[in-house]
């Protein structure tokens, strides 16, 4: 097989650290802080959720607005639970494996895992976070992240980004191993230590010609996902569609939807589940598609900070005040530390 040049890791900028990525967008925060009187004009943007959804908000809450149909079994721990309690209350709740744990506060995949049976379980809980979320795994092929905004004044709202996640796979062709199509693989590379970590005990397998195996089912970027631009998905039916699951969601006007489901159609049709609805911390994630210009990422993450703005000064003129700078202070604190803890997880 003919070796293929690699672009370095880091000439794509899809893969920068964010601290980075987003220094020009420091500017127009700052900007905006101005005219704001405040930096922490953004929490103003959703004054139904803790800080806007900045940061600190309970994940639980928000998907608790929902109608049932739309979320996955989820059972909340305020503490952290021994073994022998989780698997009792998954077994009231007729919850079976695999299932999801993962922070109720948590943002960028931490510590985001999908367990299949209780000796994963015990494994997770030694080192697990304070408040934790258990769902149902929702088995369905397609995941999206639906950006949408609406403005407090007005009845129907809009979608700004649409993104279908890719998830991280290899086919086989019968005689390369399993190492060996994680070093072939155009974006497997690029996470060799950590699949060869993952799959230490599968290296030396030789997967049939044709088949596909699945290397990570948890839908994040710093995993391998491809996050693709979908927005010629944007039509007027989809945004009826989220138009009316917004309508239950208390001072809810701007966020990201992430949902699996069948297919697109079903979508349309109102048929899926909400994983976990964002706030004021989401982004336009179709910007990270691999095929995206850093201009084009700029221009559309630009607008997305501008829209943000606007409806957070309205939700001001009707009288909601912005969280205080000491808690932006202490939310922006935890996530650091968060991020020293947890390095390979963001």
């Amino acid at each position: 097989m003919q070796k293929r040049t690699r672009i370095p890791k880091w000439l794509k900028w899809e893969f920068w650290p964010y601290r980075i990525f987003y220094i020009p967008v420091y500017f127009l925060i700052v900007v905006h802080a101005i005219r704001a009187r405040t930096l922490s004009y953004f929490t103003l943007s959703n004054p139904g959720m803790k800080m806007g959804g900045f940061a600190s908000y309970s994940k639980y809450d928000i998907l608790s607005q929902l109608p049932s149909s739309l979320i996955p079994k989820t059972i909340l721990f305020t503490e952290i639970p021994s073994t022998d309690f989780l698997l009792a209350k998954m077994q009231t709740a007729s919850i079976i494996f695999p299932v999801i744990l993962k922070p109720d506060e948590g943002e960028r995949g931490w510590k985001v895992e999908k367990i299949s049976n209780e000796g994963e379980v015990r494994k997770y809980l030694s080192d697990a976070p304070q408040r934790m979320i258990l769902q149902e795994y929702i088995d369905l092929p397609e995941e999206y992240g639906i950006m949408y905004y609406r403005f407090p004044q007005e009845k129907k709202g809009n979608i700004s980004s649409v993104m279908k996640r890719e998830f991280l796979t290899v086919t086989g062709d019968g005689t390369s191993t399993l190492l060996e199509l994680f070093q072939q693989s155009e974006r497997g590379h690029y996470y060799l230590a950590r699949l060869s970590l993952k799959f230490k005990n599968e290296l030396g397998t030789v997967l049939p010609e044709g088949e596909v195996k699945m290397l990570e089912e948890i839908g994040n970027h710093n995993r391998g996902t491809a996050f693709l631009d979908a927005h010629e998905l944007i039509n007027e039916q989809l945004l009826q569609v989220f138009d009316e699951t917004s309508s239950s969601l208390k001072e809810f006007y701007f966020g990201r939807y992430d949902v699996r489901t069948q297919s697109y159609e079903e979508l349309l049709r109102g048929n899926f589940k909400v994983m976990e609805v964002n706030g004021a911390n989401s982004e336009p994630t179709h910007i990270y598609d691999p095929d995206m210009s850093l201009m084009k990422a700029y221009r559309d993450l630009f607008h997305h900070w501008k829209t943000m703005f606007r409806i957070s000064m309205q939700n001001r003129k009707r009288g909601f005040k912005a969280a205080s700078m000491p808690e932006l202070y202490r939310a922006i604190q935890s996530h650091l530390r968060e991020k020293k803890e947890h390095p390979n997880e963001f």
